[in-house]
């Protein structure tokens, strides 16, 4: 009788952890941060992570969303793009994350996209892309193509009167396909492919003597000559460097860079690199009420007064505060309600304007092109008017240029063709 009573207390007590573990899990909203802390890829996406935890943690001193505390759950890829997918199902099964920020290359992207589709997670992606892509499950908060690259290249032609390109990228889907788009609107605009040079080289590249003087005995043709670059991660160290050892300055042949901010500057003498460029939506030098609290509350969070800000953290910044939203006025943190949600809202940038998110699930952003300064920053050389739509589809593919995304009804589809009406791919 006494061994019955034991057993009954004892299955009792475990029923009440066990109900203590369930509310206390059911009393956080977790959010995934799904950033490469280790690997190539490191030098841009820690500062990321730190990001998210400082959005984090600011929303929790506000009380936190729906009565609840957000709980931050880091894990770390280390620039291996399968662990991606690994770290994806983690989070979405053992973690049971309602919202997952994350990836920096495409390779990663693509690596997460099966699992998170399959799973119906949600994920923020925060930096810039090649585009043709759609997923429901996915918020590009980056630019796209149009929004990037394009704008890049009418800069150089129209105001640099280049007439040679380079197009130097690190080796895999985004630099292959952003100069494939390049390459079809340079063409286009009547350059002789003879006046292409397209070239690419792996992750963690280091010696780049060859290729930078390959550069420079391109550029001695007689015509104005640009890098186009989509050097990733770490490599552009080094390549930063050679192009000083070989006396190439910007006013020989400007590099614009997709890839290059702040953060990678940070470890670089910039001395040499005065007066190259780079194309983006956000520079830490613009002058905005945003901007100005913004940094602040970096610099404060991270203790660090040299620390800088550059565009993937605005556009995490950017994605967090549309999440929040989206989250409060759907009442709930399911992944299809927050997606409906998510179209239409809008939220303060950090140039001083309002970013939309649109129903491709791209955002409205402004382009800019900075010059790299001594101190390493940049300096607003260029922007548009106003705020550009991001584009999923390239109209300078053929295979794109008649397919749009969509997903509000009647449509609902991230790769829609408006010619034959129909909905196809793998990111319906």
């Amino acid at each position: 009788m006494k061994l019955s009573k034991y057993f009954s207390k004892a299955a009792l007590l475990a029923g009440s952890v066990l109900f203590s573990a369930t509310l206390h899990a059911a009393d956080t909203i977790k959010v995934g941060v799904l950033h490469s802390l280790s690997g190539t890829m490191a030098i841009s996406e820690t500062t990321l992570k730190d990001t998210v935890l400082m959005m984090v943690e600011e929303q929790n001193k506000k009380g936190g969303l729906l009565g609840k505390k957000l709980e931050p759950v880091v894990v770390d890829p280390a620039s291996n793009w399968p662990l991606f997918a690994e770290k994806t199902r983690e989070l979405l099964t053992q973690d049971e994350v309602d919202v997952i920020f994350g990836c920096w290359t495409s390779v990663s992207r693509k690596s997460v996209l099966p699992v998170i589709e399959e799973l119906n997670g949600l994920l923020f992606y925060p930096v810039q892309y090649e585009g043709e892509e759609s997923s429901k499950n996915v918020f590009y908060t980056g630019a796209a193509p149009n929004q990037q690259a394009i704008p890049a290249v009418d800069y150089l032609m129209n105001d640099l009167e280049v007439e040679r390109w380079v197009l130097a990228g690190t080796d895999y889907v985004y630099p292959r396909t952003t100069n494939k788009i390049l390459e079809a609107y340079l063409v286009a605009k009547g350059v002789d492919e003879k006046d292409i040079m397209i070239n690419y080289t792996p992750f963690g590249h280091s010696d780049w003597q060859s290729i930078v003087s390959e550069i420079k005995k391109f550029g001695s043709a007689g015509k104005k000559t640009a890098v186009v670059s989509t050097i990733n991660g770490d490599a552009n160290v080094p390549f930063y460097k050679e192009l000083g050892n070989q006396g190439i300055s910007a006013e020989d042949i400007p590099v614009v860079a997709f890839s290059v901010g702040e953060e990678e500057l940070s470890g670089l003498d910039t001395k040499p690199l005065v007066g190259h460029l780079a194309a983006w939506n956000y520079f830490q030098s613009v002058e905005s009420d945003e901007n100005e609290a913004f940094i602040a509350q970096w610099k404060a969070f991270i203790g660090d007064d040299e620390r800088v800000t550059n565009d993937p953290m605005e556009a995490t910044y950017i994605g967090f505060n549309m999440w929040v939203k989206a989250v409060e006025k759907a009442g709930t943190t399911d992944v299809d309600a927050v997606e409906q949600a998510m179209i239409g809202i809008s939220t303060p940038n950090l140039t001083g304007g309002v970013a939309t998110m649109n129903k491709a699930h791209h955002l409205s952003k402004p382009v800019l092109i900075g010059e790299i300064q001594e101190d390493g920053q940049f300096e607003v050389v260029w922007e548009t008017d106003g705020l550009v739509d991001g584009d999923a589809w390239s109209d300078f593919l053929p295979g794109s240029k008649d397919i749009i995304a969509d997903w509000t009804a009647p449509i609902n589809c991230g790769n829609y063709n408006t010619v034959t009406k129909t909905c196809s791919g793998q990111n319906m």
